[in-house]
């Protein structure tokens, strides 16, 4: 879930976020570019996720 526009997350779709993996970025979604969604791609590929462990 990419929250955009630097906001918090409070009451923003709470339940649909609860096993989702959360980015978020400084720039609105009316202004995002390619580049800006390659950085999220990046991001999510560098995670390390341990799926409870």
């Amino acid at each position: 879930m990419i929250r955009s526009g630097g906001q918090k997350l409070s009451d923003f779709l709470v339940w649909q976020s609860v096993y989702s993996e959360l980015y978020f970025t400084d720039v609105n979604w009316n202004n995002v570019r390619k580049i800006d969604l390659m950085r999220v791609i990046r991001d999510f590929q560098k995670r390390q996720r341990r799926y409870g462990k």
